[in-house]
């Protein structure tokens, strides 16, 4: 496979015979794009304080749209399009990138810091390392896990790994500053389903740990072929060369150690709103120069100390 200017080749049915790792892992990562309807639910389970009080249940949908954006040797990304189905408004969503045996990955350390670790053959050895980014190509978290593959069902858990506050609550919690999170993904024969078993965690100046609850999270994937996705191809097509533009600028950070600070707000809105509106101008046919889009990351990015 070769990724050139935001199009994507896929690995031949000759290339994919001599994969490093079984044709199923493949298969169950790309099995997770397409069309979908979805309902997200988060709700707290054990307190671990005892004078804590449970927060309400989240609960939302969406349709969305996964496509493919790299299928190489040892590579898979898929980036997530949402799509209302009434007025046909398009949001670009999270991106999953899947790497076979990585040799890194980073890590969220509080206060905006994701740390850029190397990672060790008895790690990763026929493990696939699960990297997850926000709508703006930042970093959320990654997890490393192998994929098992019975019960007529495709399974994918991740270690445990530290990821910042979802965009569900950082306007609201401040009693937490890191979520705690093992990932699973499921691929059943009409979707695909993503849990998450999270606690949320204060860490103290010292690095003093002080668990708050538990948190159970289930992300329901289920096949879409009713919504209308044809905005979201639209916005795709005329906007991946730029979004990958984008994803060239966050690698020089994320690519090797020692990772990156983010120098925006909690939300991150000071990058997300310009590169947002920079993706639209391109879809309206304007031109975005590479200057532009370094602008934006020299002015919200650091590099991260080293340690």
């Amino acid at each position: 496979m070769v990724l050139v200017a935001g199009v994507v080749e896929m690995v031949s049915a000759s290339e994919s015979a001599t994969l490093p790792f079984p044709a199923s892992d493949r298969e169950a990562i790309l099995a997770m794009t397409g069309t979908y309807d979805i309902d997200f639910s988060f709700f707290e389970t054990v307190r671990y304080q005892p004078d804590y009080e449970h927060a309400e249940e989240k609960l939302t949908g969406g349709s969305e749209w996964v496509v493919v954006v790299e299928d190489s040797a040892d590579k898979i990304s898929l980036q997530h399009i949402l799509v209302d189905p009434k007025s046909g408004y398009v949001t670009k969503h999270w991106r999953q990138d899947w790497v076979y045996e990585a040799d890194t990955r980073f890590e969220f350390r509080t206060d905006q810091t994701w740390r850029v670790r190397e990672l060790s053959d008895a790690e990763t050895s026929g493990k696939w390392t699960q990297c997850v980014y926000e709508v703006s190509d930042a970093p959320r978290y990654c997890g490393t896990g192998k994929w098992i593959h019975e019960d007529g069902a495709s399974t994918w858990t991740s270690d445990t790994t530290w990821r910042p506050l979802p965009r569900r609550e950082y306007t609201t919690r401040e009693d937490y500053n890191v979520m705690e999170a093992i990932n699973r993904h499921t691929i059943v024969a009409d979707g695909w389903t993503h849990e998450q078993d999270n606690l949320k965690v204060q860490i103290g100046e010292n690095g003093e740990r002080h668990v708050i609850v538990r948190e159970y999270g289930f992300n329901d994937y289920r096949d879409e072929n009713e919504v209308d996705f044809t905005p979201a191809e639209e916005y795709w097509a005329a906007t991946k060369d730029f979004w990958a533009q984008v994803r060239t600028r966050w690698g020089d950070y994320l690519d090797q150690p020692p990772g990156l600070v983010m120098l925006t707000g909690e939300d991150g809105m000071d990058m997300i709103m310009p590169l947002f509106e920079m993706a639209a101008s391109v879809q309206e046919g304007e031109t975005v120069y590479g200057a532009e889009i370094d602008a934006v990351f020299s002015d919200w990015l650091d590099r991260a100390s080293a340690e």
